[in-house]
This record gives structure tokens, sequence and C-alpha cells, in this order.
């Protein structure tokens, strides 16, 4: 059978609005596919539904189908999302509504099954169990122009037109785990074409928005990753791999419908803006699914204090003898000072922050206490006291954990276009044993000392970094920078032997206390570093200035390390 050519949209509720149009007019589609959803995000629909109970999906979607609507049909191209949220069944009537005034009659259906608040979770905003692709691909079989889901996986948009299209089985492993390696590279829109890039700098047309990404499934789960022409950023093996490593956790790659090797993964540059993935090995999925849960935590708040010139420790501990004394909140968070370089040339170099973040389960500690407590220090305090701006009203948080389910609990239900439901059979499961944290030896044998010079750790080595819920995620890999194969191969040996798990304390001073695992991704020539508890009870609780740990894989290839002469 031929290719089916997947494009995605959208990799995040509040993506490019024009990206659904540029892909249907930019070149060749069978179907689009659109990331909404979050753990955030789950958080924030959450909320919407508590204001109006109709609520509860990614209202930019609709603009966007509105929009498109008559040009995807023109041209025989599905529409596939998770933006449904917590309300796939209100979405789906509210296509069918914008469709009426636009005087078109698609078939649209959705996915139900993935809420499990019934399951032990009494209290929670949100409960939802990572459905798999088999519903969608159900759904598509039935006739589909239009499908949406609630909480699937992010990759299950490509798993599951690959499914419908290529006639795969459940348990066609090998063929499904290709097709969620497909769609974990393109589910973040243009991070796999050069956003969040930590080698930007060599992308050619960065003058133009970055295009978003296609794939082409073939019938073995092999694929090849694209773009359409004349759109900015690249696809290179580098801007892949980025997006591989990206808030992964082990080797093994845990979903609803297969379980991954990642450490099987190869990755070809076929020619330009076309990297081929091949190679992909899968078995059967683990017993039991993973669940977002979501509760509401308190209040909480925040001011920023400018400290500027001389003596900025100094006026940062009379600042929080002031404030602090007056604060009430359950939490009171302050952040470290870093003192600015001596004779700046600017003021706002000679300048640091001080920020205080306070939470409390009722909004009155957090609220007008707080923000008054703050501001009538303003003529009283330490000299050149500011704020950059005004401390706000209390804000609630939510706090994200993630539970699991007996499969066997969880009904993955298909709403078909004509009203009939139809119940998704279980794929089947087996119990896969991640492998424990060292446990795989390394491919690379260790080299000899001969360390000669402290360089960034980025000299030769990309980073990608994110959440999973109070774990942050960093992955690393040797950059394909036209060094020969034999500087290559020596890089990552150099690079697995750094990342140990007792070193990582001395490269990532605030994960010391913490709990590392390191996992090696060899083909990739990537590692993989999962720091449990950096970000807390998740995101949305996080008192962190970087709650999603986008900018970690940032700060780390800053640090300086020992790099042999021969290797630079």
């Amino acid at each position: 059978m031929s290719v089916l050519r997947i494009g995605n949209c959208s990799g995040f509720y509040g993506d490019r609005l024009s990206a659904m149009r540029e892909m249907l007019e930019g070149g060749e589609l069978d179907v689009l596919t659109g990331d909404y959803l979050a753990e955030l995000t789950m958080l924030i629909l959450g909320r919407d539904q508590l204001k109006d109970p109709s609520l509860g999906y990614a209202r930019t979607f609709v603009r966007q189908v509105e929009d498109c609507l008559g040009l995807a049909l023109e041209r025989g191209v599905k529409i596939v999302a998770n933006a449904g949220g917590l309300n796939p069944a209100g979405l789906a009537d509210r296509l069918r509504e914008v469709a009426r005034g636009l005087g078109l009659d698609p078939q649209v259906a959705h996915g139900e099954g993935d809420d499990v608040r019934h399951l032990s979770f009494p209290g929670a905003l949100t409960a939802n169990a990572y459905l798999g692709g088999l519903g969608i691909a159900a759904a598509l079989t039935g006739g589909a122009d239009i499908v949406v889901t609630g909480r699937v996986t992010d990759a299950s948009l490509v798993v599951g037109p690959a499914v419908a299209h290529h006639g795969w089985s459940a348990t066609s492993y090998d063929e499904l785990a290709g097709a969620v390696v497909a769609g974990h590279v393109i589910e973040c829109g243009t991070q796999a074409t050069g956003g969040n890039f930590s080698g930007f700098r060599d992308l050619p047309r960065r003058d133009l928005p970055l295009g978003f990404p296609v794939a082409e499934v073939a019938a073995d789960g092999s694929c090849v990753i694209t773009k359409h022409a004349g759109t900015g950023g690249a696809v290179t093996v580098d801007t892949v791999t980025a997006q591989l490593v990206y808030e992964i956790q082990s080797t093994r790659y845990l979903g609803p419908d297969v379980t991954v090797h990642l450490d099987s993964v190869r990755l070809e540059q076929q020619g330009e803006d076309r990297v081929a993935i091949s190679g992909v090995v899968g078995e059967a999925p683990p017993e039991r699914l993973k669940v977002c849960v979501n509760e509401l935590g308190g209040w909480r708040n925040q001011v920023e204090l400018v400290l500027t010139g001389l003596d900025v420790e100094a006026k940062a501990e009379w600042v929080r003898e002031q404030l602090g004394s007056r604060l009430t909140a359950a939490e009171v968070v302050w952040s470290d000072v870093t003192a600015p370089p001596v004779d700046a040339a600017t003021e706002e170099a000679a300048s640091t922050l001080l920020r205080c973040t306070v939470k409390d389960p009722s909004p009155d500690p957090v609220g007008r206490a707080f923000t008054s407590a703050a501001v009538e220090l303003a003529l009283g305090s330490y000299p050149g006291f500011t704020m950059t701006a005004p401390p706000g009203a209390a804000t609630p948080f939510g706090v994200y954990r993630a539970e699991h389910v007996d499969r066997a609990d969880v009904t993955h239900t298909v709403v078909h276009a004509d009203g009939r439901r139809e119940v998704v059979a279980d794929p089947g499961t087996c119990s896969p044993l991640a492998e424990a944290p060292g446990a795989r030896p390394s491919p690379y044998p260790g080299r000899p000392d001969s360390l000669t010079r402290r360089l960034p750790l980025g000299t030769f080595v990309h980073a990608r970094s994110g959440d999973k819920g109070g774990d942050a995620n960093v992955g690393l890999w040797v950059a394909h920078d036209g060094a020969d194969p034999a500087t290559y191969d020596a890089r990552v040996q150099w690079l697995f032997k750094l990342m140990s798990p007792r070193g990582i304390g001395t490269l990532l001073p605030e994960a010391a206390d913490l709990d590392v695992e390191v996992w090696l991704l060899p083909h990739l020539g990537a590692v993989n570093l999962v720091v449990h508890g950096l970000l807390g009870e998740g995101v949305a609780a996080s008192t962190r200035f970087d709650p999603q740990a986008k900018g970690l894989g940032e700060w780390l290839r800053s640090r300086l390390v020992s790099i042999e002469e021969s290797l630079v």
C-alpha cells in the first residue's frame, strides 16, 4: 500500500492559528492532525468547565475548522485531533453546528472513555486515562471526515490513521511502534523542524515561520519525516533527534497500543528536509493505563523585586525580613540572588531580581494581604526599591499526579457520525519490565582519561528538555556537525562516560539531592536524563522560575566540562 502522508498543525493549545490552512494549502496530505492537550491544558479545561459545563474543549480548534473545513473536504484530507479535551461530544456537536452554517455536511465522529474520575479519584478536577489509536482507526474506517478525541496519547493521532490505512492488527507491534515514533516526532509541531532547537543558528530561512512536520508512514511502520517546501526551518537528523528524546522516560516508551524500544530507532538523512526512521521494534503494551490527575491545590501569587547596584545580598536580606514578617501564607518561597557584574555599563545589567512566591489553600493570605504588604514597602525599604510589575490578584493553581488504572476498567468507545456507539476491543497486554538505570551496558567502552580543555558541554552536544509532572527530562545527543565518523563515535563514547548518575549532581547542582536516571540510546548517540522531583508537584504548582524545565537543557549545555583536545 502507498505511504500515508500525515501532517501536524498544532503542538499545544495556543499554537499558530494559521497552521491548519498553511498545511492544507502547502502540499499533499492524506490526514492532518493536531495535538492540543498537555497536563497543564487538562487543568485549564477543567477550570473552564467549572465556569461553564458546556466547555472543556479547545475553542481555537473550532475557529481553525470553521476557516478550513471546505478546503479539507475538497482535498480529501481527514482531520484528527485530541481537541475534545474533557468534552469531545460537545466539540463534535459544535463542529456539526459550524459545518451547517457553512453549508457543509462532514461526517464527525468522536472518542470517549478516557474520563475515569469515577475510579478511585474522588475530588479530582480531572482524571483522564491515556487511550490509544485504535478508536481513531475505527472512526476513520467507519467513514469519518473529522475525528475528535479526549485524552489519547499524542502519538495516537498518527497511530490511528496508520492502522486504518495499512490494516495493521492489534499485534502488529513493530509497525505500531514505528507509527508511535512517527507520531512522537510530529506531535509537537515545529519542534521537529527547528523550534526550541539548540542548533538554531544553522537553520535556513529563519526569516520565515517554521514549517510544521509531515510523516510519510509506510506499510512496515517505517517513515520519512519532512515538511512542505518553502517553509522555514529544516528537517535534519538533529532536529528529529531533538524531538525523539523530548519528554521520554526510559528506553521503553510505554503506550496504550504498544511498547516501543527507543534504543532500536535508526535515523538517516535521505535528502534535503527528509529524514528516514527505520528499525523500530515494539512489543505488547503494559497491563495498566496511565492516568493524568489534576486537583485544585489552592491559591498563589508572586512579586518580583528589582535590586540594583551595590550590596544586593544585604538589600535582599532586609526586604525578606520586612515582607516575610507580614506574610501568613502556608508556603513562602524566595528565589536566590546573584550579584550583578562590577561596573556594569547599563542599569539593567547592574540589576538582579528577587522573587517571592506565596501559596495557600485560601485566597485571602495570598490576595490583598500579600499585595498590600509588598506595595507598602515602596518608600520604606532598600534603596532603589522597585518591582517588575505590581503584584496581581490571587490565582488558583492545580496539582498534577500520574496514576494508573487497570485496562479492564476503561471502556474505550467511538461514537460514529450516525450516532452508533462502538466499543473498542482492548489490544491485549503483557507486562514489559523496564530496565533499571545502569542495567544496560554501554555499547562503547570507556576511554582513557586525557582531558585537556574546559569548554561548555554544548560545544558539540545538543539538548532538549521538558516536564513530565514533577519530573524533568533532558535529552542530550552528539551533534551531526560534519565531524568524521571516528570523531563522532569518540564524542559519543565521551558523552556516555560523562553522564554517569553519580556525576550529574556536579553538572546540575540543583539535582544533587534528587534521584536521577540515565538511559543510553546508542543508535541516536543520545543520553536521556530523568530528574525526579525537580519540578515539585508539576508545572501549575511549581515555584521554579522555569516550571516546565524548558530551559534546563540549555543551562546544562552552558556548563563547563573537561573535553579531550582531539574531540574539539
